[in-house]
């Protein structure tokens, strides 16, 4: 099979499939009965699915996509504006959770439904990191505390801008504010020379976030942990990453101790029209 086939007798020649290529792969020419690659097609090909997805008879297939294999998109689960509104409102960062571990399957379910976010050119170089041990969690927080000492004691403005010290002197009290006590926490990673790293990684995460409450889970955004991997060795040691890669976002996730009843009021949506 070449970069994709073409089922003759479903091809209507609609030329949707030559619209939506991003890369403009696709052409039609009035001598052959259905759409081919253009020359060169197969090494610019990022093989994102937009050709298989977008052809309303199915007709198209790329070697590794065939469309009998693509769940159909289903207009009864879409969502109306009010009930997207209402979600994005209730979101709210958990900072208090059960004491009950998360399973790793409902874990597992969670991020695969996050890793479906872009990425740049549909590389999917995002990778995932999941501490569901509270000894394990526990060692990183103390590493991230002894990188909160260290700002303290060279003055950084980080320290100053943030209440370092009273979030350390409460660790030492044994009152985790590092780690929030969280059942679990999720890291993710990307090869430290990929251009856009850090946008894939925080859109996955987003997506990650955005996913939780559906699982009955909350999450908050691990601010700490991400400014401890991306400045202090220690931490970065400790993480092992794969070779190459970096932290580029760190969340907490837990199931919720405390159920929030209001939409707290925002300022308005500042926006310049031009």
């Amino acid at each position: 099979m070449s970069l994709f086939e073409v089922d003759k007798e479903k091809c209507k020649r609609d030329g949707i499939c030559v619209a939506e290529c991003p890369f403009r792969l696709i052409e039609q020419r009035d001598e052959l009965p259905v759409p081919t690659p253009v020359e060169g097609a197969e090494g610019m090909c990022i093989r994102c699915g937009h050709c298989v997805a977008v052809c309303p008879q199915g007709a198209l297939s790329l070697a590794e996509m065939k469309s009998g294999d693509c769940p159909p998109v289903r207009k009864d689960m879409a969502i109306g504006i009010e009930q997207v509104e209402h979600f994005i409102r209730s979101r709210r960062s958990i900072r208090v959770y059960r004491d009950e571990k998360v399973g790793r399957d409902t874990i597992g379910k969670l991020i695969d439904v996050a890793h479906y976010a872009p990425t740049g050119t549909n590389t999917q170089q995002v990778k995932w990191l999941v501490i569901d041990s509270r000894e394990a969690e526990y060692s990183l927080a103390e590493i991230v505390a002894g990188f909160m000492r260290y700002l303290i004691d060279t003055n950084d403005p980080f320290a100053a801008k943030y209440p370092l010290v009273g979030i350390v002197s409460a660790w030492d009290a044994g009152h985790d504010l590092i780690s929030r006590g969280a059942p679990a926490l999720v890291f993710v990673h990307a090869p430290k020379d990929y251009a856009a790293a850090q946008v894939d990684s925080t859109i996955a995460l987003t997506t990650l976030d955005l996913a939780a409450p559906s699982f009955g889970l909350g999450t908050c955004w691990a601010g700490f942990f991400m400014a401890a991997a991306a400045h202090w060795p220690p931490l970065q040691q400790a993480l092992s990453l794969s070779e190459g890669n970096a932290c580029f976002g760190a969340m907490m996730v837990g199931y919720p101790k405390y159920q929030y009843h209001r939409l707290p009021l925002w300022n308005e949506a500042d926006i310049t029209w031009r």
